[in-house]
């Protein structure tokens, strides 16, 4: 990003206008392991200087790459109408602390790289919709599409001297895409598994007293089974250092099936010291407060997750 003549620090003329509108036709390919998504967009811009060229000074600041086509520029009148056509492939900082009940804001931003503030403001054409509402995002709901303009500061003066502090503003044009996720078939297809394997280390308390290496053999196998479980979850989303509903709900499981273990273990102390009924009426009383505590525990977690 450059200024485009020198001179610009000393200009006194009010900067020229420039309408933008937008009109997002699909987005696509939402990566959460990338942070990254496309979108293709219909843009026009109105203007009466045309050395603000748009078709090479169009900049999109969070785009891996950017592919222009179908570009049509008319100048017969007063001033420039151009429109074209963008795909973009986005990069983006997702929100999963919620996830797989997580909403998004789609961000695009577009400047020129030319003309910083000083000569160029942009001004948003919010007549009709900013998107198609035909096209759909599988798995995903729109909740808004809102756009607006502002300044952006970068704090640096890119080589020009004539500035008295090294900062530059340029004028952007935003749009943010609100969508909240379909989450419930995804999520009993990523925590199904989880559940078994609960239910399989929770059917040990119904298992003789007589079979108690069967008990402790199932309830490590539940819990491997549960750390697998994440695993494949994890490898799906991008790093993070909060805590999410994923790693609450696994570890929940991993604290009860723990409880498990360390009943049967208690249990099997009883059994040594013959005390059969005992050890029986142990394994029932902590068979109901494990299922009860758990099951309130799921629905309290899911459904801050969902509402937040």
């Amino acid at each position: 990003m450059c200024i485009g003549s020198t001179d610009l620090s000393a200009q006194t003329d009010p900067p020229d206008t420039v309408k933008v509108g937008i009109y997002i036709v699909s987005i696509h390919d939402i990566d959460f392991k990338e942070k990254e998504f496309t979108v293709n967009f219909w843009i026009w811009l109105k203007y009466k200087k045309a050395d603000f060229d748009f078709y090479n000074n169009l900049e999109v600041p969070q785009a891996k790459s950017v592919t222009k086509s179908f570009v049509t520029a008319d100048t017969s009148g007063d001033r420039v109408y151009m429109q074209m056509k963008l795909q973009c492939v986005m990069k983006d900082s997702w929100r999963i602390a919620n996830f797989p009940f997580d909403r998004q804001t789609l961000r695009i931003s577009i400047e020129n790289s030319q003309f910083d503030s000083r000569s160029l403001v942009f001004v948003e054409d919010t007549v009709g919709k900013h998107f198609d509402p035909r096209f759909t995002l599988r798995g995903w709901s729109i909740d808004s599409c809102l756009v607006n303009t502002g300044v952006r500061k970068y704090e640096t003066g890119f080589g020009d001297e004539s500035l008295l502090t090294p900062q530059t503003e340029y004028s952007t044009f935003r749009t943010r895409l609100s969508i909240k996720r379909d989450a419930g078939g995804l999520f009993w297809k990523m925590f199904l598994g989880m559940y078994i394997a609960f239910l399989i280390a929770y059917i040990c308390f119904y298992i003789h007293a007589d079979g108690m290496d069967s008990r402790f053999g199932l309830s490590v196998g539940a819990l491997f089974a549960v750390v697998g479980n994440k695993y494949i979850i994890d490898s799906a989303l991008p790093e993070s250092t909060s805590f999410t509903l994923v790693d609450t709900l696994h570890g929940l499981t991993l604290f009860v099936i723990f409880s498990v273990i360390a009943s049967t273990t208690y249990s099997l102390s009883l059994v040594k010291n013959n005390q059969p009924k005992k050890a029986r009426r142990f394994d029932m009383i902590m068979a109901q407060c494990l299922l009860v505590a758990y099951i309130i525990s799921n629905i309290w977690f899911i459904s801050q997750a969902s509402d937040s």
